[in-house]
């Protein structure tokens, strides 16, 4: 059984992982920015007094933890000369400094106890980098950086660190959905609207890329392909990412 603190737990993939490791026998803590059923403690992740407070419910609780699942996020994007400099710091402050925050709040305890696992869910995004997505893809870039940083950093200290990249599935994200580059809006929501991979596959998927050691899940087969044809044929898939962006430019002329 692990102790297992879950943010972004009221909806989507946060609650879909609240579920699976509770189905198999996990305590979890949900967290979640605002009350809502199913939310155990209010946890905003900009905001260094909640992660305070987060950590002391924690000790309270169970005097330690196994896994932080650094699962909160928010939807934005833009193309290069529309997305506006707030709008890059409002998703940069949500999407890599709250789980910094959250990272930085807790390894002192996991280090202490000498365990832990650090999950932290960044986006296919993270990997590949689709047109009129700058400032969504550079914060999941730099989460999939950063959690492989924690990974050899923490390692010392029996600490491990994996990063969760999952392409479009169908989860309420693009409610998030902020920038005034409106037709880049409507492109990811169709995209989104358009998956048949629901939240709970790629819960499932997450846990089982825990189990399996994996230091980079990538739960599902379209972003294992798309990652795929980025490691093995870069001239191709730079060929899709150019076709993806031409296709953006004419619909937004």
């Amino acid at each position: 059984m692990n102790r297992v603190l879950v943010t972004g737990a009221a909806s989507g993939l946060g609650a879909a992982l609240v579920t699976a490791f509770r189905d198999r026998g996990d305590e979890v803590m949900a967290t979640d920015r605002v009350a809502a059923e199913g939310v155990d403690l209010v946890l905003d992740i900009t905001s260094d007094d909640d992660w305070a407070a987060a950590l002391d419910a924690v000790r309270e609780r169970w005097g330690g933890l196994d896994v932080l699942v650094n699962n909160a996020g928010v939807a934005g994007g833009g193309r290069v000369d529309r997305c506006t400099l707030e709008e890059w710091q409002w998703i940069t402050d949500i999407n890599l400094f709250g789980l910094v925050r959250g990272t930085r709040t807790f390894t002192p305890m996991l280090k202490e106890q000498g365990s832990g696992h650090l999950v932290n869910v960044a986006s296919l995004a993270g990997l590949v980098h689709p047109a009129g997505m700058g400032s969504y893809n550079a914060t999941k870039a730099a989460v999939v950086a950063f959690t492989e940083t924690c990974g050899h950093e923490l390692a010392a200290y029996g600490i491990r660190a994996s990063v969760v990249c999952p392409s479009y599935f169908r989860t309420n994200l693009m409610d998030s959905m902020q920038g005034s580059d409106e037709l880049v809006g409507r492109v990811v929501g169709g995209l989104v609207e358009r998956s048949r991979v629901t939240a709970d596959e790629i819960a499932a998927a997450v846990l089982a890329g825990m189990e399996a050691g994996e230091d980079v899940i990538v739960p599902d087969e379209a972003a294992r392909q798309a990652y795929f044809l980025k490691w093995a044929d870069r001239p191709a898939y730079d060929a899709v990412m150019r076709d993806q962006a031409a296709k953006l430019q004419a619909a937004g002329s």
